[in-house]
């Protein structure tokens, strides 16, 4: 009986270690999670970031995306191109507000309401996102409201464009909260009176829905959780998830650094007075190209910025003033308003956005060096300009030297370190000091310096 009973146990066992590995086949690799991070203002730079991650995660089937965030808000452009991103991806996208005291303000509300699953942590918060308006930038597309509703809200803002501009911002988040079953009368009222929520009120009144301590919590809490996935349900699997963080590639960090309101400033900036310094001093090559390099960099840049055109305008024309200063210098009154000019226009070119400021210390070292290049290199680059030439045939005119021998009309004089045959209406004696006048083929032709005296005989 004993021998029976071991024989059947080492069958069993045998069974089990020949179907063990074609079980654990079936069951497949580890489910994928690619973890990504918006840290900062949400720029052209992190809508390129959050692009390439989501494409990655299509092309390796990952089963979340995660997006932890801590933003002040951003661009609406960009803000608009990430969530189209999400809503368009085939693996599902959790927004975790993390660490403790992150936040999704203004534009990173928006976000949150465009993502499949909703997370924070405690000590985060949310909210805030009142769209700005600065010199008829909306930050959100705006559509005509029509009715009572676009009545109180013109009432309330103040004005048409106001009114438009908020009533499209609650349509707009309204209807992402409905692609997920999130609370919208929330959402309405943190863009109409840009409310904010702790991660447990956000957590209580439906904004979200999880509330993680970490990303290994969140991971086992979303663990079966069905989410809206194109319109269509979808469970989660994410215990046991391989978690991969996806770092930036080359080309979205240059997007956020010349994208950057303070950098992008000034490589405009460098490219300009580059190409002013070029063109009043030919030849330099170095400071044109250069200039023209910065200048393209600058301009792209600032073609996803919002730059109000008035403020263009009056630096284009501080810098004309600056450099009427250096070529027609008029009691320094050119170079006074020219200065004011730059920096009133500095300060208006770029349109106040949340993360996006062009700092004042950066403007006002700018028309401090500016002024200083044009009153200084500028200047300096005219002078040499119209310096008398001292090579080549143009050297000689005016150039004063010394008769060597003279027989009636002509002779031969030492000028610049050469003999040269020369010729002069007036009588001349060896010795005497002469100035060039003019030039005939290889004659010069001279006439006696006035206030010197012919050497005696």
């Amino acid at each position: 009986m004993r021998g029976l009973m071991a024989g059947l146990l080492l069958l069993i066992a045998a069974v089990w270690i020949t179907c063990a590995p074609a079980v654990r086949a079936q069951e497949g690799p580890a489910p994928l999670v690619l973890v990504l991070e918006l840290d900062g203002a949400v720029g052209p730079g992190t809508a390129e970031y959050l692009s390439q991650g989501l494409e990655t995660a299509r092309e390796r089937s990952a089963e979340l995306v995660v997006i932890t965030m801590d933003t002040p808000g951003g661009l609406d452009s960009s803000t608009r191109d990430i969530i189209a991103d999400i809503l368009a991806s085939p693996v599902p996208v959790a927004v975790f507000v993390a660490p403790a005291g992150s936040r999704a303000a203004s534009a990173g509300t928006y976000i949150l309401y465009g993502s499949h699953l909703a997370a924070m942590t405690p000590g985060a918060h949310l909210g805030a996102a009142t769209p700005v308006q600065m010199g008829g930038s909306n930050p959100l597309s705006p559509a005509e409201p029509e009715g009572e509703a676009g009545e109180a809200a013109q009432a309330q803002g103040g004005d048409a464009m106001t009114a438009k501009i908020t009533n499209d911002a609650v349509a707009y988040i309204r209807s992402l909260a409905g692609l997920q079953g999130r609370n919208a009368e929330w959402a309405a009222l943190a863009v109409r009176e840009a409310a904010t929520l702790t991660a447990r009120e956000a957590y209580d009144q439906a904004v979200i829905e999880i509330l993680a301590r970490d990303l290994d919590d969140l991971l086992a809490q979303a663990d079966g959780r069905t989410v809206q996935l194109d319109g269509d349900p979808h469970v989660l699997r994410t215990a046991g998830a391989t978690v991969e963080q996806l770092s930036p590639d080359w080309r979205a960090r240059a997007l956020a650094v010349i994208t950057n309101p303070n950098i992008a400033y000034i490589l405009l900036m460098i490219g300009v007075y580059g190409l002013i310094f070029e063109f009043m001093s030919p030849g330099a090559v170095g400071p044109g190209a250069v200039g023209a390099v910065c200048l393209v960099v600058g301009l792209f840049a600032l073609n996803m910025l919002p730059v109000d055109y008035a403020g263009a305008a009056l630096m284009l024309l501080g810098i004309g003033l600056l450099v009427a200063e250096a070529v027609m210098p008029g009691l320094g009154v050119f170079g006074v308003a020219g200065a004011i000019s730059l920096a009133i226009g500095s300060m208006l070119l770029i349109r106040d956005m949340p993360g996006y400021r062009l700092s004042p210390y950066v403007v006002a070292a700018t028309v401090g060096l500016s002024l200083a290049f044009f009153l200084i290199a500028l200047r300096s680059a005219l002078k040499a300009a119209r310096r008398q030439v001292v090579t080549g045939a143009q050297s000689l005119s005016h150039a004063t030297g010394e008769v060597r021998r003279w027989a009636g009309a002509e002779g031969l004089i030492h000028t610049q370190g050469e003999d040269w045959q020369a010729r002069s209406p007036a009588p001349l004696v060896a010795g005497q000091k002469v100035r060039v006048t003019g030039r005939d083929g290889l004659t010069l032709i001279v006439e006696p310096v006035l206030d010197t005296e012919p050497p005696a005989a």
